[in-house]
């Protein structure tokens, strides 16, 4: 006779907590919101040129010039979309090696698997930006001439594809072993195994820190700036600052759309994983 009271009383009890849950996480949004529309604020009143007075001390804030900045913005906004290709281009070379690394690695064959150490090794053991100047300045002298924009998705692609290797490896190896073993009974070779159980899974898996890879690479293609003949974003800022003697307000350019694509590539990869979770999900 007691029962259904008790039942609804754990209904309403469970009804209060998940409201007051869902109080808590509004709260804790508009608080983030709040916050966020405040450093923003702070940040553009530093830059605002504007005089503040604190207990007799003066305070200047930093003056830009807007003339430059309405004058040039957007040959140095031109730049982002040469950007955004080194990026597209390099990860793909990226993909390509990290996936080739990662077989090497989990091969049995001696050969493949010290080339795909070595390689590995001879990556991570040298800086990045050396390796552009390396492919840019060095290899005239054994008679290989490459563009910037060459030298720049050699550089990054030979770079990213050596740290990536690792988050390829780590997705072949969480395939599960009895969808190997399965496929191997029913008669499929190692490489029909390979290309139809094993990497269409575990590419569904990498998928993500692929994506956390190319945000990163967006912002490192700015040292191929350095060879001096790819028009991507960086170049184009220090071009017009130093032309102009205005290198602060110019980098602060090229630092917000930085800042614009990596904000819009990141919120692009989260409803990329949002659907690959459901997807997964929805498999199990």
């Amino acid at each position: 006779m007691t029962s259904a009271p008790t039942e609804e009383r754990f209904a309403e009890q469970a009804d209060q907590i998940f409201a007051s849950q869902r109080r808590d996480a509004r709260r804790f949004t508009m608080g983030v919101r709040l916050s966020y529309a405040i450093l923003l604020l702070a940040l553009a009143y530093a830059f605002s040129g504007s005089s503040l007075s604190l207990a007799g001390i003066q305070f200047n804030t930093i003056s830009l010039d807007w003339t430059f900045i309405r004058s040039h913005w957007f040959f140095i906004f031109n730049g982002v979309w040469l950007t955004i290709l080194l990026s597209v281009l390099s990860i793909a070379l990226a993909t390509v090696l990290s996936l080739l690394g990662a077989l090497g690695r989990l091969s049995r064959s001696a050969p493949a698997y010290a080339l795909a150490t070595f390689y590995i090794s001879l990556i991570r053991g040298t800086p990045l930006l050396l390796q552009v100047v390396f492919f840019f300045l060095a290899l005239p002298q054994l008679g290989i001439r490459l563009s910037g924009i060459s030298a720049g998705v050699l550089a990054l692609g030979l770079n990213y594809g050596a740290y990536m290797t690792e988050i390829m490896r780590a997705g072949i190896q969480s395939v599960d072993a009895g969808q190997r073993e399965a496929a191997k009974a029913m008669g499929m070779t190692q490489t029909q195994i390979m290309r139809f159980i094993v990497l269409p899974q575990a590419l569904r898996l990498v998928i993500p820190p692929i994506g956390n890879q190319f945000i990163a690479m967006l912002k490192d293609t700015s040292l191929i700036s350095v060879t001096g003949f790819v028009w991507e974003l960086l170049w184009r800022a220090q071009k017009q600052g130093r032309a102009n003697f205005r290198s602060l307000e110019a980098l602060l350019i090229a630092a917000i759309f930085y800042w614009i694509i990596t904000i819009i590539f990141s919120a692009f990869q989260a409803q990329l994983e949002s659907r690959l979770s459901r997807g997964y999900r929805s498999a199990l």
